[in-house]
Parts: structure tokens; C-alpha cells; sequence
């Protein structure tokens, strides 16, 4: 294998944890980052706009193939790429689904996969009668642009989304909104796979997810006391995403689990993903080397746990001082088990700043660790 060139576009927190196994597989890995300073430094090799065709373009020379920290690159600038020769991995057809979670929701109802029950909303009137038909309550979501608890709200009444309904509010949204039954979950899951431009497919096991405020806190791999048909059943679900919507590299299903034990698919992501994290100490393959084999169209890695259990805690900035930075060698030093990954991030109140994973045989004593370092990191 002749030395390969991965051009990552965006240089946040993702591309950063892409450079080891990068450096590790001998790829050079090229990173397109928004401002200088970015997570991912010290890969950065040019800095500019990803909405500009011309800077894209001019990164696109430099390299083999061109992934994402994100979905956000306009899928015309994509699209431009792809007619003059450039591999784009996952593809602009694939990234149009992330982009928009109507036409989310459009195709995966046209593959038979399941969904919460979910309608598209253009007035108050619309979502006035999709609120009365789901027991007085929806999740109103933004179709573009939101993540991380933000462009979702919960509504009883369309008054509760005036702004968002407003024509300058539409406007800004494409002229839709998404409402989706209030789904009574007992608890959320996140599949994480990956699949090759030729379909080879590999899963990493079931992983259980806590939030906060919107955004991951904690994960739990495996999931716990996941029956075996819950866990082939989600693999199968990651398995009709990333065929039917044509995703290459690593993709996120997350998913609520219903009392009666049904998966629903929540959101996707087609790129490494938080829940994924604990894959770098917790398997033999991470997300990141995963998703650069991936989209080079490499064998892909085995999936198999490094242990019995890895859990991943994420560190959420508390507030705008502390880059939990001064609390490591205390936190070292309790706990020498505990691996923490920082992303050279300003400090900013929930902002994710980075993580702590913990591997072992014993589920809860893991747990405990890394809430535990997380805590001193925090500075409590």
C-alpha cells in the first residue's frame, strides 16, 4: 500500500482523535479547519471556509479522499467535488439525509425501518392537529442545522413554537419543521458501525447513552442486560441505514428502547460520534482508525472488546475558566486506571471539552472510576 492522504473537513474535536491511528496506519492525515487554533492543530494543514467551492476544492488536491468532523458542508460544494473526480466519503447522496431529518425520515419509512410516529409541519394549524393526535404533546425539531439538544424543543401548543413558525423562522429552516411523537422510552442507545464504498459492514456492540441537558454525558459499553435480540435486531437497523442510504465510513443510529422492548430510530450521525469514544480503549478497532480504514476502502478492523465493560464519561465545561487542565495530576494520580482525553478546547460552561473511559471487568467499579476522575477534573 502506497502512502495515502485523508483530507478531513472541519477541526473539531473528531478529526483530532482521527491523527493517532492516522499516524499509526501511516496515512497523512490533511485537516480543512474553520480558524486557526482548532482542535485538530496539529493536523491542520489549511484554514479556511468549507462553504467556498474554491478553498474546498484547493484542499481537495492535496489529498486521496475528503471525510468530515461534520455534516455541515454544503452538498452542492460536495457535489462539485464528486463531477470533477474527487472521492467524498460518505457521499454528497448519503450526507443529504444527515443534513435534512425530513428527508431522513422520508427514506428511512421508504426502507421499512422503524420510527417514532413524525409529520412535516408548515403552520400552527398543521402541528396543532399532530399535537392533538399524540396526546398533547410532540418533539418539534428544526430539519437543518440542529444538534446537541439544540433546534428541538418540546410543544403542547403550536404558541409554544411562534418564532419558529413565523415566516422569518420558517425561512430559515427551508419552510419545514419536523414534529415527532413523544416517544415513553425506557432508555437510549446508540449503534455504532461502519461500513466500506464496496459494503463490507462491521458493528461495534450496543452501547446504552445518558443525557444532560442535550447532550451525551455518559456511555455504557455494552449495553447493559441488552437481550441478544435486541442486539442482533440494532445491528440489523445500522445495517439498513448504511446500505439503504448509501453511508461509507462510521455511522451513528441512535435510538430509543421502548418498554416493550421495540427500537425506534432517533437521530443519525455519518462520522465517529460520542458514543463511540470508549471504542479507542474498549475495542481492538477504534471509531477513528475504523472510519479512515473506511473510507479508503481498507479491510476494516475487528470490533471486539478489549474487556468486558468500557465506560465513557464526557467532561462538560463548568464554566468559563476551567479547562481541566490544572486538576490532571490530581486525577492521574486517584485514578491511574482512568484514561482522559482533552480536546484543546476554550473553557465554556457545557461545552464538551473531553472525556474519560475507563475499561474493566467489572461494570459498576468502572463507572464509579470514571465519574470519580471526572469529578476531581471538575475540580469538586
Amino acid at each position: 500500500m502506497s502512502s495515502l492522504r485523508v483530507g478531513v473537513i472541519g477541526g473539531g474535536q473528531l478529526a483530532r482523535m482521527m491523527t493517532p491511528p492516522a499516524i499509526n496506519l501511516g496515512i497523512s492525515l490533511n485537516v480543512l479547519a474553520e480558524a486557526e487554533g482548532s482542535s485538530a492543530a496539529l493536523a491542520t494543514s489549511q484554514v479556511g471556509d468549507y462553504n467556498k467551492l474554491d478553498v474546498v476544492a484547493e484542499f481537495a488536491k492535496t489529498v486521496d479522499v475528503i471525510t468530515f468532523d461534520h455534516e455541515h458542508v454544503p452538498l452542492s460544494v460536495l457535489e462539485a467535488l464528486e463531477a470533477n473526480g474527487v472521492s467524498v466519503q460518505p457521499p454528497s447522496k448519503a450526507l443529504a439525509f444527515a443534513q435534512n431529518k425530513l428527508k431522513m425520515r422520508e427514506r428511512l419509512g421508504a426502507l421499512g425501518l422503524p420510527m417514532p410516529d413524525w409529520a412535516e409541519i408548515h403552520d400552527a394549524d398543521s402541528l396543532d392537529s399532530f399535537i392533538e393526535a399524540h396526546g398533547g404533546v410532540a418533539i418539534l425539531k428544526t430539519p437543518i442545522g440542529g444538534y446537541d439538544g439544540k433546534g428541538v424543543r418540546v410543544v403542547s401548543s403550536a404558541s409554544d413554537a411562534a418564532d419558529w413558525l413565523s415566516p422569518e423562522g420558517l425561512a430559515k429552516v427551508g419552510g419545514h419543521l419536523l414534529a415527532e411523537e413523544k416517544v415513553n422510552f425506557t432508555r437510549e442507545l446508540a449503534q455504532l458501525s461502519a461500513r466500506t464504498p464496496n459494503g463490507d459492514f462491521r458493528a461495534w456492540p450496543l452501547v446504552q447513552t445518558t443525557q444532560q441537558n442535550g447532550v451525551c454525558a455518559e456511555v455504557l459499553a455494552p449495553a447493559p442486560d441488552a437481550s441478544e435480540e435486541t442486539l442482533e435486531r440494532a445491528a440489523e437497523i445500522a445495517r439498513g441505514v448504511a446500505d439503504g442510504l448509501g453511508v461509507t465510513g462510521v455511522l451513528a443510529v441512535e435510538m430509543f428502547e421502548t418498554a416493550d422492548g421495540r427500537l425506534l430510530i432517533n437521530e443519525l450521525a455519518m462520522r465517529p460520534h460520542n458514543s463511540g469514544h470508549f471504542s479507542i480503549e474498549g475495542s481492538v478497532t477504534s471509531q477513528f482508525e475504523q472510519h479512515l480504514r473506511a473510507v479508503l476502502d481498507l479491510p476494516l478492523g475487528s470490533t471486539q472488546a478489549t474487556d468486558a465493560h468500557a465506560v465513557m464519561v464526557n467532561l462538560l465545561g463548568v464554566d468559563d475558566s476551567n479547562d481541566f487542565l490544572p486538576h490532571y495530576e490530581a486525577a492521574m494520580s486517584a485514578h491511574p486506571e482512568a484514561k482522559i482525553h482533552t480536546y484543546g478546547k476554550g473553557a465554556r460552561a457545557g461545552r464538551k471539552m473531553g472525556h474519560v473511559t475507563v475499561v474493566a471487568g467489572n461494570a459498576e467499579w468502572a463507572l464509579a472510576e470514571a465519574r470519580a476522575t471526572a469529578k476531581i477534573l471538575r475540580g469538586e
